[in-house]
Parts: structure tokens; sequence; C-alpha cells
């Protein structure tokens, strides 16, 4: 009797599922984009939710399956460190630059927060308002509210990538048909209106090329589109944390790194995912993994997660992230 073999990663790899089409939110009148909002956005974002954002795949609801596991319990912390991480950059005046653009409507983020019983902090009010020259830290905690504030700067900021790139494909006044833009509606401006209409950041040739070199190379789970197509609010919320990084002179493997680990805290359970397929096929713990090979199309990508999932179940290796009181969902 012939045994037949589990397939390898590389198999399944092989044979994943083709490329997903480009994520567009239909066109709407004005009346009814805002109560289709929270469910479009919802969708693309595979669970991150609107504005509070939710775990994807991890909410307090669905993790209820606690590790006893040792090794287990250590690989997700390695994914989501209670410390959090530290970016090599800091906020400086963004928060009231975003302010005065029009691109965030305080008093409306503020009540938004404190409807989902998570009220923003004097630390979260400061960034906002004043601006911190602290270096940036990302956590179970704040993570949602980072997704939230870079969103905000990534549709804001002029920057080729939404002026020259793959957003305006099908034209400038196509461009509220995006997640990541007509999902923005807390601005005290429409998101069209606010789409890469102000200078917050300012890039130098150097500074753009590196990042480029890493928005095109980092992808999320939610789609097949890197950080240069950055069409629903985590890409979009990735292009302005990288333009950050890059005008603050952040290496290349900086902001890899960096982008590692704020996939992991916006994508826990799909990251805890992709740690154990390095672990089992490679041996190598997240906190080692290269992470331009964790962010890269074959592992953080759509198509890549769904491979990365079916390998896992195919061994029996499925994991769940267990629920450490970081959601930020309601």
């Amino acid at each position: 009797m012939t045994i037949e073999s589990e397939p390898t990663f590389t198999e399944i790899q092989n044979t994943s599922p083709p490329p997903l089409s480009i994520r567009r939110r239909p066109k709407h009148n004005p009346i009814a984009v805002r109560a289709l909002i929270l469910l479009v956005v919802f969708c693309i974002g595979l669970g991150s939710g609107y504005l509070i954002g939710r775990q994807t795949m991890a909410t307090a609801s669905s993790a209820t399956v606690s590790s006893s596991n040792n090794e287990d319990a250590m690989l997700f912390h390695q994914v989501n460190p209670s410390d959090g991480y530290t970016i090599p950059a800091t906020f400086e005046s963004v928060g009231p630059q975003l302010l005065t653009a029009g691109a965030i409507d305080l008093n409306q983020f503020v009540e938004i927060y404190k409807q989902s019983g998570k009220p923003l902090t004097d630390e979260l009010m400061t960034i906002l308002t004043k601006g911190n020259k602290s270096q940036i830290v990302i956590n179970q905690s704040n993570a949602y509210f980072l997704l939230n504030f870079f969103w905000a700067l990534g549709l804001t900021n002029q920057n080729p990538v939404l002026t020259e790139g793959r957003m305006m494909a099908d034209g400038k006044d196509q461009i509220g048909n995006f997640a990541s833009t007509g999902g923005w509606t807390i601005g005290t401006k429409p998101p069209t209106e606010l789409y890469a209409s102000s200078r917050i950041i300012s890039l130098t040739e150097a500074q753009q090329a590196r990042m480029m070199e890493v928005a095109t190379s980092v992808y999320r789970p939610c789609c097949n589109n890197p950080t240069d197509f950055p069409d629903c609010n985590h890409g979009m919320a990735m292009l302005g944390l990288l333009e950050l990084m890059a005008s603050q002179n952040a290496t290349l493997d900086n902001m890899f790194s960096a982008a590692k680990y704020v996939n992991a805290l916006w994508f826990p359970q799909q990251m805890l995912e992709v740690a154990t397929v390095l672990k089992a096929t490679q041996n190598v713990d997240f906190t080692h993994a290269d992470a331009r090979q964790v962010v890269s199309n074959k592992y953080s990508s759509g198509s890549g997660y769904q491979a990365v999932h079916q390998w896992l179940a195919s061994n029996g290796l499925l994991e769940q992230a267990p629920n450490s009181g970081g959601s930020c969902g309601v």
C-alpha cells in the first residue's frame, strides 16, 4: 500500500488561487455611501472594521481557544510582543497637521472611540493635537488607533504613489471607488478632496526611492496588492507609515522590519499562521525571520496567506491567536 505524504508548502503555494481581483467599492449615491461604508471596509479589510478596527480573525468573540502549549504561546508573543514594537520614527507634528488639513474631525474621531468603550488616552490625544517627539511604539492597545492615524496620513499626504500610481488607473474621477478613499468619512472634507491634498511629509528623491522599494514589496493578507496600490485601509495606513519613516531617513531594513511587526499587529491571526509555517518548514522563529520574506507576496498577500492556511490545515498545525485582551473591536 502506498502512503501518500502531505503536500509541501511550496507545492500548495504553486497551486494557490489566482490573484484576487482589485478590490474596489462600487459606486453609490452620496446618501447611500455612509450607510454602506461599514460593510464595504469590513469586507475589504477582512474584518478590520471601520475606524475602531477589529482584529482580523482574532476578535474577542472568536479567540476562545487559549493554547496551553508553552511553545505555541511563545510563538504568539513573538508575533504580538507584549511590550510592542518600537518603530525608528517619531510622530513629530503629523497629528496637528492632519487636523489642520481636515483629514480628521477631532470631535467625531474622539466620540467614535468613546462610544466603542475604548476612549482615547491622554497620550493618544497629545499625538493628535500637539504632536510627539518620542519614538513610535505599536502594541496591542494602540494598533488600531495607529491604523486609523496612518490611514488618514496616507490618504491626505501628497505623494506620487497617489498622484501618479495605480490608484489613478481609471482617472481621478474614479478615485472615490476604493475602500481606502470612500471608506474614510470622518474628515472635515470629503475623502476625494482630502486625497493627496496636503504636503504633510516631503521626501527627497533618495527617500522616495527607498520608500517605493519597500512599498512595492510589502503585501497584506486582505488582498493581493502591495502597498504601492493602497486600495484598502491597511494599505493606505502602511503607505503613510512608510512615508513618515522614509522622511526620517529610515533604512530599507528598518522599514521592512517595521512592516513585518505592524502587519502582525494588524493581522494577528494571519501572521501567527505565517509564523507557524516558518517554524515548521524552516525552523525559524518569527523574531528572527527575514522581514522581506514575511511581508512578501509568498506569505502576506491574500493568495499567499491562503496557501499558508491550507498547508497548516493539511498538516494539522492550525493554531488560533489567544484572546490576549488586545482587541480594539466592539
